[in-house]
């Protein structure tokens, strides 16, 4: 019989810092609601089922974004590598569920991977399953809103702090508040820091507008589906038979626009007392902003960072970029 204590199985850490203060959506939510134009913000599409609708939007054809990155990925991979450097700690913004990030570790080669994303039950299922797979790689999961507040705990090694921001997330941002996160992620990287980002560019709007509103309504449901995450947070009673999805380029503002606007008069609960929103009314729920090559130069110059090396497809409909400290 074999005594012997079988080799322990290395878990990922796991901070959940959506429950350390300011964790409480129901003020932001409410306020959002009662504005004049009603507004709800994007990040509170992924609950564990807008996750996963995420992940199908990602697979289909009309939905670029996704598919074009990782042909960017794949075709200069090893030229990213070389110059983003191997064995730092690699920092994934919005992780969802770490595929993209888990592509580059055999060519990243990092020495820490940390996932950071809001959706904490979500997040931790991954990482448990990416652990099991790459059993020597140091790994950290943080769940927490980093739109709001840039703190890396301890666990986070200090050494060569390289960002990984794919999927063009930064879109979700004005341009404004574009340039203040990226301040506090320079602020976080320390002395020697750099950030690996995916951007979508401006194109034609017939493109643009069916990544947004596909044919089989796969967005449409993740749209919809905010509805359902607000009144488990709030208690409202939003019913997503009522609402329809509305997404279009709006070209003066170099952004994709997403709505979702009521088919009739509806009266919905609220925590501080009922609300009527109006045939037609739309609640804004995300921004996805397109950049060109200048503009995105110059907020990251203005952000901190130096000069970026990029790397475009074919068409230049897609830019993944590498901003090292300045």
């Amino acid at each position: 019989m074999d005594t012997r204590t079988p080799p322990l199985t290395r878990r990922p850490t796991f901070i959940d810092a959506t429950r350390a203060g300011g964790g409480n959506p129901r003020a932001e939510i409410t306020a959002g609601l009662r504005a004049q134009a009603p507004v709800l913000s994007p990040k509170y599409f992924y609950d564990p089922l807008g996750s996963r609708l995420f992940e199908a939007i990602c697979e289909l054809p009309e939905y670029y974004l996704t598919r074009t990155e990782a042909q960017i990925l794949d075709r200069y991979g090893r030229d990213i590598a070389k110059a983003v450097g191997a064995g730092a700690t690699l920092i994934d913004l919005g992780a969802g569920n770490c595929e993209k990030a888990e592509r580059l570790f055999d060519l990243l080669r990092p020495s820490q991977y940390v996932a950071i994303d809001i959706s904490a039950a979500f997040l931790r299922y991954r990482l448990e399953c990416l652990q099991d797979k790459h059993t020597q790689l140091e790994v950290v999961g943080i769940a927490m809103d980093f739109t709001e507040s840039f703190q890396l705990p301890e666990a986070v090694r200090r050494e060569r702090r390289r960002f990984f921001y794919p999927g063009s997330s930064l879109g979700n941002f004005t341009p404004e508040e574009a340039q203040q996160f990226l301040r506090n992620v320079r602020a976080a990287g320390g002395n020697d820091c750099s950030i690996l980002m995916g951007v979508d560019l401006v194109k034609d709007k017939a493109a643009l507008d069916a990544a947004y509103d596909d044919r089989l309504g796969v967005t449409a449901a993740f749209n919809l589906n905010i509805l359902n995450q607000v009144n488990r947070l709030i208690g409202s009673s939003f019913d997503v038979r009522d609402w329809r999805h509305v997404a279009y380029f709006n070209a003066e503002r170099s952004r994709i626009e997403m709505h979702l606007e009521a088919k009739r008069d509806v009266t919905v609960r609220l925590p501080d007392g009922p609300r009527t929103f109006a045939a037609g009314l739309r609640i804004h729920t995300e921004n996805s902003y397109k950049y060109t090559e200048a503009s995105l130069q110059q907020l990251l110059e203005a952000a901190g960072f130096a000069r970026p090396t990029l790397w475009f497809d074919d068409r230049r409909a897609f830019v993944v970029l590498l901003a090292p400290s300045a």
